[in-house]
């Protein structure tokens, strides 16, 4: 896992220092998601930066790396690679059977080789987590390619003669020739929860490369190529089969992503998800003599007597997860947060997404991440487990009772309730809202025949893959790497997602519950206690003490006449929230809008962002 960074321009000339000097200071911004090494490589038309967080072979994959022609050593293709290719000692083997030699044990050597062999299409050879810049020296041809799931952020801004790309938006403009100017899309984005449209970027001088796409940049020419999609077609497997598959793909993904030179563990709620993972995860780790694996689970000081169930939080993770560590023989650490911290580090969380973010949900892993990051390098996480069988309570709300909106949100009365009366006549939140809907339906590989709850349900795991997730794997990826970690999420693996996608709902919920069909393929492997835990979210803040810390600092931005936010937000909105007794009902419906109305401010303060309307 790595920050890269980069410039292509067809009129200056990128060897000049001042060039190398910009794609230098583009590639710094990116510092805390490569602690380990950078690199720089320029020529005349292409810079390339790298921030370096040393996983596989940390004494042999410096980057930028190159590829040399074995006949007269002359550099053939460059390229900048943040992630990681599970599946790269599979292809290693193949390309040297094919009569490729190599020189380190990395990952990013197989990639480049891969190019060499098949060209442009090798990225669909890749089952990982990654997101590159690879230049074709030859052909003067840059490509810009992300994940099938879109696990490992990729941004790009084409300007008057080219184009700069990165990791996060600060790299962007770290360039100089970006921006940070938002719209009516980017506010949408930051005013509502897992609406963002796929290759949108918040702020409107940037994009997304798409998950499963593969960007080209010529002179004079640019493509963009799907080269993975979910394709819709009839489940053949019976019930046996079909769970006797699923366990056979968590083994084997568990297994690759187990593999690594450097201290590697893993995260554990008590939720079924992180707890499969982390079982299949020990018994690779102590099959092969590395054993135990450490895990790790976060709760807030004082939980004990906070906690308050609600429709995502149904009970405490500690029984839970006290259950799976004697179950399985981890060796395991609770991260205890401090209420004032929640607060105190929203900062940091802000500037790890470069944009508002969802307030102590983000803070507390921000958190969890750091102290993890004290120990290991690299962890395993159960995220997306949810979004494949279907975890969260509204998929059976769906499956019974069509919303005919994003599931999610179906519970939102009057989504323009915190804006400002000036914003509210420029900005209908739930106009766009509707459209966005509309737009995501249009995208369903539909199956011939199917209708009623079949259909509902494709349509619902569909919004769930290109809405939702990418929501959770962007908080997932900024509030690790801002530390240095790698998290790993063999359930987002796209060979699994390939699979479970066509099985029907009857069999997702095998059992009559929530994810039933992940519970029968893991049962053998996890106390009874876990496998029939209902879905209990990531924990929130409850203390008296944050709430009480965040409405007074609401409240005094109320007060500030300076505070920008205070012109896209309605005052007697937020004041009605500080007296309330709540501001978040359990089910991301509103998001909880007092913090995020605090980011809001810093955002906009921070980073000097401009709003076009």
């Amino acid at each position: 896992m790595c920050g890269i960074a980069g410039w292509l321009d067809w009129e200056r000339d990128l060897t000049h220092e001042t060039a190398t000097a910009t794609v230098t200071a583009m590639a710094r911004t990116l510092a805390r998601r490569g602690p380990d090494d950078e690199g720089v490589w320029t020529a005349p038309r292409i810079g390339l930066g790298h921030r370096r967080l040393a996983v596989t072979d940390p004494g042999g994959g410096a980057q930028p790396m190159t590829a040399l022609g074995e006949d007269d050593g002359r550099p053939l293709l460059v390229v900048s690679f943040s992630g990681e290719i599970h599946n790269h000692r599979e292809l290693r083997a193949e390309l040297r059977s094919r009569g490729h030699r190599f020189r380190t044990a990395s990952d990013t050597e197989v990639l480049l080789a891969a190019h060499r062999q098949w060209g442009p299409e090798a990225v669909t050879r890749f089952a990982g987590m990654f997101a590159y810049a690879l230049w074709d020296i030859e052909r003067q041809t840059l490509h810009l390619g992300r994940d099938p799931l879109g696990v490992k952020p990729l941004y790009y801004a084409e300007h008057d003669s080219g184009v700069v790309f990165g990791s996060e938006p600060k790299a962007l403009f770290a360039s100089g020739l970006v921006e940070p100017e938002v719209d009516a899309e980017g506010l949408t984005d930051v005013f509502t929860v897992a609406a963002k449209r796929p290759g949108d970027a918040v702020y409107r001088t940037l994009r997304e490369v798409r998950p499963g796409h593969l960007l080209s940049f010529g002179r004079g020419k640019s493509t963009s190529y799907r080269y993975w999609r979910l394709v819709s077609a009839p489940h053949q497997d019976d019930p046996d089969t079909t769970v006797a598959t699923v366990r056979s793909l968590l083994e084997r993904i568990v297994a690759e992503q187990t593999l690594a030179d450097v201290p590697l563990g893993a995260l554990l709620s008590g939720g079924i998800d992180s707890s499969v993972i982390t079982a299949l995860g020990a018994a690779v780790l102590t099959a092969g003599g590395r054993g135990p694996l450490a895990t790790y689970s976060v709760d807030f000081a004082g939980g004990e007597d906070d906690f308050a169930a609600d429709a995502l939080h149904v009970s405490r993770d500690a029984p839970y997860v006290r259950a799976v560590v004697d179950h399985v023989g981890t060796k395991h650490q609770e991260v205890l947060v401090e209420p004032a911290a929640l607060l105190a580090e929203s900062g940091v969380a802000l500037r790890a997404r470069d944009y508002p973010g969802v307030g102590d949900l983000d803070v507390s892993l921000q958190l969890l991440f750091r102290e993890v990051r004290r120990h290991l390098t690299v962890a395993l996480s159960g995220e997306g487990a949810d979004d494949a069988f279907g975890g969260y309570p509204w998929f059976a709300r769906e499956a019974d009772r069509p919303s005919g909106g994003f599931p999610w949100s179906a519970g939102v009365r009057d989504r323009n309730a915190v804006l400002s009366p000036g914003l509210r006549g420029r900005l209908d939140l739930h106009e766009r809202l509707e459209r966005r809907y509309r737009e995501a339906l249009r995208e369903v590989p539909r199956l011939d025949g199917e209708s009623g709850t079949d259909r509902r349900m494709r349509e619902v795991y569909y919004l769930q893959h290109t809405r939702f997730l990418p929501f959770l794997l962007d908080r997932k990826d900024r509030m690790s790497m801002v530390h240095g970690l790698e998290v790993r999420v063999p359930c987002c693996d796209h060979r699994l997602i390939e699979y479970v996608w066509n099985v029907p709902w009857r069999l997702k919920s095998l059992g009559g519950r929530e994810k039933g069909l992940l519970r029968a393929a893991v049962e053998d492997v996890l106390p009874a206690a876990v496998v029939h835990r209902p879905k209990s979210g990531f924990p929130v803040g409850q203390s008296p003490e944050y709430l009480r810390s965040v409405r007074d600092a609401v409240s005094d931005m109320i007060s500030d006449p300076g505070a920008p936010a205070m012109e896209l937000l309605d005052a007697d909105a937020l004041r009605a929230m500080v007296r309330g007794g709540q501001w978040v009902n359990g089910d991301f419906t509103p998001p909880p809008i007092l913090p995020r109305a605090l980011q809001l401010n810093d955002w906009l303060t921070e980073y000097g962002v401009r709003v076009v309307l």
